[in-house]
């Protein structure tokens, strides 16, 4: 929320409310240095800061923590440009610059910039160091937690004795930094900190703070910055020279850099500023109509937003409007690319990974649209029935458009709702159990389950779903019985699996080898034709006994039908350009999956082709999506 500034030295000011989703919660105390880098493009637009010719700065007055920002945005010929080649680690495409200068954020929610009065404090018997940089932050070692700090938030999430004991570091320490009970609170915020890649970087992992963000919050970059920057901290460099210093903060999905101007020396080091570059896209204007009644006094300040003017041509002729959309290249707008399961997921790292390079190539940002359920029904329903312009895309895999369609009647038709775009990546499934589980082996397993049906439980990622198919071939070819536990999508499956909820699961390699890697999954087979180069000393499931549980799951890029042809030419192309790039390649085929490209109609057959296989399946093992 933006309005002009009640203080004389400041242009606008600025008010962040986080809302917790699911959590009935509004929380004014934080800022938020994403949004931040909005609003002086904002200002300018609405005419509460005049613009310079080049480039204006706009000192922002934060009034949730009270401190001052300068924020600089390029506007040549006093508009504001977006457009520029700036790249921002972890964001789609790229933009113009936005410096963001911190003046005096350090204390600024607490009153003082080590609020517990030490610099490092002992919770728990862990070294902590609580620090209020422009967001109160609670930073611990890596290696005092048992990591390494380079896992992944999927794995971290995953982790439910680490959040546990996350939480149980956070609360305290909210308490001795003067925040009160901060159980209903987002700060102050985790960060699991470890070294970084060279000098002047540390490895940040930064939590929201039941959750590791995917990449890094540019508030908690200034504060870890600070902490690293600063003597004394758990997270100190072992130099902490003064001057002018550019530490980089790594995080999941790259680095951001922070300049930050150190003074003084010894106990008397202080930051006098910090500094980063961050872009910002304007995607939505329009009015907004409050009742009066929501507020608690009458609405005063700035004059209303000019409304959204719709452009109409009234002159266009029919056959004007007949060629008006060949006239506009595509994509024109943001492209939606929606996942079937939930964020965490295989599924969804996979879309992410593609998302981050396909979107510069077609000129747009890619944003992903988890919308897990049903067993991935609700995604492919909503996917087959949006505007066929290219604009709404899904990642689609072998149980949205082979194994859920040969199980059930579904409200979408696998082959006629959709237009193939191209094949992604293949993955085997892989028997996974807990490793408290006593098993040793596939014939141990087997072994125990004839002489006790129904001793394990199996995960899946829902019915109709591979691990669900798989599990159930596992126990028509081996002759055993065993309780299943459909979850809606592999990261909860998963979860539970490690957590002991249940005690098998079969997921794709794709999904399982972090988890394998760390020690926290045991891996039994392969379900597949041969072994993985990934894990060559496991065994397949014929070498380990049991015939007959073969399934590769595959993953690929669907359009609604009738989108148009070369539409789906264009982004065929530029998917397997995608596919291509040897970084992709490695990011994808070290989390256990082979790349596989095709095209659209390579993708359509192939699709022909599992659902009969499947449908077959289902009557042999007479299974049901009950």
């Amino acid at each position: 929320m933006v309005s002009r500034s009640a203080q004389p030295d400041c242009d606008v000011d600025y008010l962040f409310a986080q809302v917790g989703v699911g959590q009935k919660s509004v929380d004014t105390r934080p800022n938020c240095g994403n949004m931040l880098s909005g609003v002086a493009p904002f200002a300018i637009e609405q005419g509460l800061v005049a613009a310079k010719d080049g480039q204006t700065t706009v000192r922002v007055f934060n009034v949730n923590t009270r401190s001052r920002i300068d924020v600089t945005v390029l506007t040549p010929g006093r508009r504001v440009t977006y457009d520029g080649q700036t790249g921002i680690d972890g964001v789609a495409g790229t933009a113009a610059p936005i410096r963001l200068d911190f003046l005096d954020a350090w204390g600024s929610v607490t009153g003082a910039l080590f609020p517990t009065g030490r610099r490092i404090d002992v919770i728990d018997g862990i070294e902590v160091s609580c620090i209020d940089a422009a967001m109160p932050l609670v930073i611990v070692r890596a290696r005092d937690l048992g990591l390494t700090g380079r896992e992944l938030p999927s794995d971290l999430d995953a982790n439910r004795a680490l959040m546990e004991r996350v939480e149980a570091l956070r609360r305290p320490a909210g308490l001795a930094m003067g925040l009160g009970d901060v159980s209903e609170s987002v700060i102050p915020k985790p960060v699991i900190a470890s070294d970084g890649d060279g000098p002047d970087s540390i490895t940040s992992r930064y939590f929201t703070p039941r959750r590791c963000h995917a990449s890094h919050a540019v508030t908690g970059a200034i504060g870890v910055a600070t902490a690293y920057a600063l003597p004394g901290t758990v997270a100190s460099d072992a130099r902490c020279a003064s001057g002018e210093r550019r530490i980089a903060v790594l995080h999941p999905q790259g680095r951001i850099e922070v300049d930050v101007s150190v003074a003084g020396s010894d106990d008397e080091v202080r930051i006098e500023r910090a500094a980063l570059v961050r872009t910002a896209r304007k995607i939505m204007q329009g009015d907004l109509h409050i009742p009066e009644y929501v507020f608690s006094n009458p609405v005063s300040g700035d004059k209303p937003m000019k409304p959204v003017q719709a452009l109409i041509a009234a002159a266009l002729t029919a056959t004007t409007l007949a060629a008006a959309p060949l006239a506009h290249a595509y994509p024109t707008k943001v492209i939606t690319l929606v996942v079937p399961t939930a964020a965490g997921g295989a599924n969804d790292a996979m879309a992410r990974t593609i998302a981050q390079k396909l979107g510069p190539l077609l000129g747009q940002t890619i944003i992903i649209d988890n919308r897990a359920g049903a067993n991935g029904s609700i995604a492919s329903e909503f996917v087959a029935r949006a505007q066929p312009d290219g604009h709404t895309l899904m990642l689609g895999y072998i149980a949205t458009h082979a194994m859920n369609p040969a199980l059930q009647k579904l409200r979408y038709d696998a082959v006629a709702d959709f237009e193939p775009i191209g094949l992604v990546a293949t993955s085997p499934t892989l028997l996974v159990t807990n490793p408290g589980v006593p098993i040793k082996d596939v014939r141990d397993l087997v072994a125990q389950l004839k002489a006790k049906p129904d001793k394990f439980a199996y995960a899946s990622a829902g019915n109709g779903t591979a691990p669900h198919y798989a599990a159930e071939l596992f126990k028509l070819s081996a002759g055993v019985s065993m309780t299943g536990v459909p979850y809606k999508g592999s990261a909860p499956a998963v979860s539970d699996t490690i957590g002991g909820q249940t005690q098998l699961m079969f997921p794709s390699l794709f999904t399982a080898l972090p988890y394998v890697k760390s020690g926290r999954l045991k891996p039994l087979a392969v379900a597949g034709a041969k072994r993985s180069a990934l894990l060559p000393n496991v065994p397949t499931m014929k070498e380990a006994g049991v015939d007959g549980v073969e399934v590769e799951q595959w993953y690929g890029i669907f359009a609604p039908a009738k989108t148009p042809k070369p539409i789906i030419e264009q982004l065929n192309k530029a998917l397997n350009q995608v596919l291509a790039d040897k970084d992709i390649e490695r990011r994808i085929e070290e989390h256990g999956a082979d790349v596989q490209t095709s095209t659209p109609a390579e993708l359509g057959a192939l699709v022909k082709a599992e659902i009969a296989k499947w449908k077959s399946v289902v009557a042999r093992a007479k299974l049901t999506a009950e």
